[in-house]
């Protein structure tokens, strides 16, 4: 009997194990959000800073009304929905490269933030053709709505075209969402053109993203949505996996494909929709964190998601202090910064994965 066995010695990791390397990963990704987050609250143009406030009120001095307005009804609705946002976008791109077994998939790239985007942008233009009982039943909710069923379609028509005998093609993929980007384009084209003033500067929003309109009133809406997308994604965790070596192989596992794959277009749908509809379109998010995290904890969605979600958010809340403090006072969209991170980092993924496009 060898000392493992006795149990004088701890038995080693099989080789390939990165439960430890996860463990770590999930731990430091949770210290780096709540970094960001306090970092959120106090950089800013203004000068107001959460931890003077902090020291302020902890010597009893009175906080004033600028620095209350500032920290707790602009900057505190804009880094909690930055951090949701974040975490939706890195979660949905990890759910979609897992659902098309591929580490190309993102919902900016094949089109499902173009089909949210272009649901939001149909409420705010044709909104007013609603039906007056219809409109008063949805309220503030009509957008985000829309968003999600504008989503919701593209996701199942991309997956559609897509997907033969059980294969999903990249290649087919890409050029699909390639095309849906380019009608949806098309369509808000038409929807901008009969858009009067005022709906004309709410279309601006989505031009290339923000977190600037950020408000408790935003949050409300769209937070549930985001939140119940994210709950979810860990029962999506074992399926994913077992996607990994084929539907077949995955059924004869006891996996109920078809519904796990449901569940996960819906769920992608009501992430991305959601925040499309409050943030507008910030692309890259979904493919740069899933990627980055795969090469260093592996292909495991058991840590994959909520690491993805930790770090989305991270790097989400980063991006936006670089875009309101590069050229204070004025603000750059976040979409720039992220496209400026995510489009180098993109073309690296597609030629590190060039065979894969041979299929």
């Amino acid at each position: 009997m060898t000392a493992i066995e006795a149990g004088i010695l701890p038995v080693p990791p099989q080789a390939g194990d990165r439960s430890a390397r996860a463990m770590m990963a999930l731990v430091f990704c949770a210290v780096l959000l709540l970094v960001m987050v306090i970092a959120s609250l106090t950089v800013g143009a203004s000068g107001t800073s959460l931890l003077q406030a902090l020291f302020a009120w902890a010597s009893g001095e009175p906080i004033g009304l600028r620095e209350k307005v500032i920290l707790f009804d602009i900057r505190a609705p804009r880094t909690l929905l930055g951090a949701l946002v974040g975490a939706s976008l890195a979660v949905s791109g990890a759910v979609m490269q897992g659902l098309f077994r591929n580490p190309l998939a993102d919902p900016g790239l094949v089109g499902v933030s173009a089909g949210a985007g272009l649901g939001a942008i149909m409420a705010i233009v044709l909104g007013g053709l609603l039906p007056p009982a219809f409109a008063a039943l949805t309220g503030m909710y009509t957008v985000p709505i829309a968003a999600f069923l504008g989503g919701w379609l593209s996701t199942i028509l991309l997956y559609r075209v897509a997907t033969r005998k059980g294969r999903t093609s990249v290649a087919v993929m890409l050029l699909a969402g390639i095309a849906l980007g380019a009608l949806t384009g098309a369509i808000a084209g038409v929807m901008v053109y009969i858009a009067d003033d005022n709906q004309l500067r709410d279309l601006t929003f989505w031009g290339l993203g923000s977190l600037a309109g950020a408000t408790w009133t935003k949050l409300m809406v769209a937070g549930p949505l985001i939140i119940l997308a994210l709950v979810t994604t860990p029962f999506l965790a074992r399926g994913l996996d077992a996607l990994t070596l084929g539907e077949a192989t995955a059924g004869h596992l006891g996996i109920p494909v078809q519904r796990m794959k449901n569940t996960a277009i819906l769920t992608v749908a009501g992430a991305t929709g959601a925040s499309v509809a409050v943030s507008g379109g910030i692309g890259f998010v979904g493919i740069v964190v899933p990627h980055l995290l795969r090469l260093s904890i592996g292909p495991s969605h058991r840590y994959l998601l909520p690491t993805s979600a930790l770090l989305g958010a991270a790097f989400l809340l980063g991006a936006d202090m670089i875009s309101r403090t590069i050229v204070a006072p004025s603000e750059l969209p976040i979409g720039i910064v992220t496209a400026t991170i995510g489009g180098p980092f993109f073309l690296y993924v597609l030629l590190r994965n060039r065979g894969i496009l041979d299929m």
